[in-house]
């Protein structure tokens, strides 16, 4: 029987990503790529990731670096260090490979590895993804991801801050409040 791989297996440097999406393209299978902080993993981040999947035969995740988020998300982020949220996403089923990023925006990893797709949270526009991550010459499809409403790393901490609860609301589909 063999055994899937082991999580940290899945976390590679950004050149050995980029050889594991070229023999897959030359396979003629679909890459996709997405990117964030992945701060607090959370139900928000699994759907996202799914879809994305959804959208190609690989998913290759980079994880922005500890100074990188910092520097987007203030001093007292990350809460989680890098390889330790590499690892983390790597474990998830739908999740092929992962890299970490040092850089402020995804442009130099995505000219690196050139993806099919480059898929990003619907909280960014379009034409904010195109100026600012897309490398010149890009030629992949750019798509967004739907939202999970409420569900916001910067939610979670705010109300571990405040030691608020979860707000109580209705479950929509596909939430399951049992067990």
């Amino acid at each position: 029987m063999s055994q899937p791989p082991r999580a940290r297996d899945k976390c590679s440097s950004r050149q050995e990503a980029a050889r594991r999406i070229r023999t897959a393209q030359r396979r003629g299978e679909r890459v996709v790529f997405t990117s964030g902080c992945f701060d607090l993993l959370h139900v928000g981040h699994v759907r996202s990731l799914e879809q994305a999947r959804s959208l190609g035969d690989r998913l290759v995740v980079g994880v922005n670096a500890d100074a990188t988020v910092r520097d987007l998300k203030g001093p007292d982020r990350p809460l989680v260090p890098a390889r330790q949220r590499a690892e983390l996403l790597a474990a998830l089923a739908c999740v092929d490979w992962v890299v970490t990023f040092r850089e402020p925006t995804p442009r130099r990893v995505l000219a690196e590895l050139a993806p099919d797709v480059y898929a990003k949270g619907g909280d960014w526009p379009l034409a904010v993804l195109r100026e600012k991550d897309l490398p010149e010459g890009f030629t992949g499809e750019v798509r967004r991801l739907r939202q999970v409403p409420g569900a916001r790393t910067t939610l979670l901490v705010d109300r571990i801050r405040t030691n608020r609860p979860s707000p109580r609301r209705r479950p929509t589909r596909g939430d399951d409040d049992s067990g």
